[in-house]
């Protein structure tokens, strides 16, 4: 892999184009992470515009070269951001998908091989757990430079919620909605902590219905998306700026614990899937998975999760001939 990934001199080439691309692109740029920002998609045109739109927009921030790139870009790129694909439609689960955008990425995945690209993918069309095992299969790199997005926006809305209802920082809660980055996920309320004290001993001085909190809490997070579809057709400046602060710990090398999906070998009692889980994230990809102690309760959703994405994975993979 590149060197360039160990300072910020980065390439990144982003691939797909459409409202979560295009605000990735945008977030990168305001970010300054990086200092090349190559984009990809199947509407040249729209690639270039947004290329030109966002060099307007550096007089005020980093300096960046941004630009329609082709496949043969990826050969000498530290990261590829994977976000093309059909979108979730009003009504459709993340899992309704996967048919429709398996046959996208095989097609991308492989025409990106062909440039002799060596970084690190990073994921985030959905459905994204899925899609991402495709791509590791279809790459045939080693999974720590295969990363799904995972549950980190999952994650990220979360800590939010968590914060709202106790009217704090959400960058100082720290918890996580494990398992799929769909509707088999859950929230890690075990391990969930501010400032060092549990999650129920913050929520005790809240309320006396600690479990009641729970649940409106954790329905906000579940439902959000589902909102965002239902009022505006797609969800993507949350994403965007999830996936960007992925590249900025890849990019810095700054070793940090995030929640993302990651392959499993073993870990919580799954087997050869993505899934969502903390890691430590490095230059290197994911450096490791930390197995977080769940209890029993967690256990049992996380192998329903499991279950639930390995059906249909199973069925995916097959029809591409894996």
């Amino acid at each position: 892999m590149s060197n360039m990934i160990q300072n910020p001199n980065a390439k990144v080439i982003l691939v797909g184009d459409g409202s979560v691309g295009s605000s990735f692109a945008f977030a990168m740029t305001l970010k300054g992470l990086g200092r090349e920002l190559g984009i990809i998609d199947v509407n040249t045109r729209k690639a270039q515009g947004d290329a030109m739109d966002l060099t307007a927009a550096l007089t005020y921030n980093s300096a960046k070269t941004i630009y329609a790139a082709e496949y043969s870009d990826c050969s000498d790129a530290d990261i590829v951001v994977l976000t093309a694909g059909a979108p979730q439609k009003p009504g459709e689960t993340r899992l309704d998908l996967v048919h429709k955008n398996l046959a996208i990425v095989k097609d991308v995945v492989e025409q990106i091989m062909e440039s002799g690209f060596n970084g690190i993918f990073l994921v985030a069309a959905n459905p994204v757990d899925i899609l991402t095992y495709a791509v590791l299969k279809i790459s045939g790199f080693p999974k720590e430079r295969v990363i799904s997005s995972g549950t980190s926006l999952d994650s990220a809305r979360f800590c939010d919620e968590i914060a709202r209802y106790l009217e704090l920082d959400p960058r100082d809660v720290s918890a996580s909605i494990m398992g799929e980055h769909g509707d088999t996920s859950f929230p890690l309320w075990s391990q969930a902590s501010i400032g060092g004290r549990h999650l129920d001993e913050w929520l005790a001085d809240k309320t006396d219905d600690i479990e009641a909190a729970k649940k409106k809490i954790y329905t906000d997070v579940r439902d959000k998306a589902y909102h965002i579809i239902d009022a505006k057709g797609a969800t993507y400046y949350g994403v965007a700026t999830v996936l960007a602060k992925i590249c900025r710990i890849i990019i810095e090398d700054s070793h940090s614990i995030i929640t993302v999906g990651a392959y499993l070998e073993g870990e919580y009692g799954c087997e050869d899937i993505y899934m969502g889980t903390p890691v430590v994230l490095s230059r290197s990809g994911i450096q490791k998975v930390i197995e977080v102690p769940l209890n029993e309760k967690e256990q049992e959703q996380m192998q329903i999760s499991y279950k639930a994405l390995k059906e249909v994975q199973d069925q995916g993979m097959a029809k591409l001939g894996f």
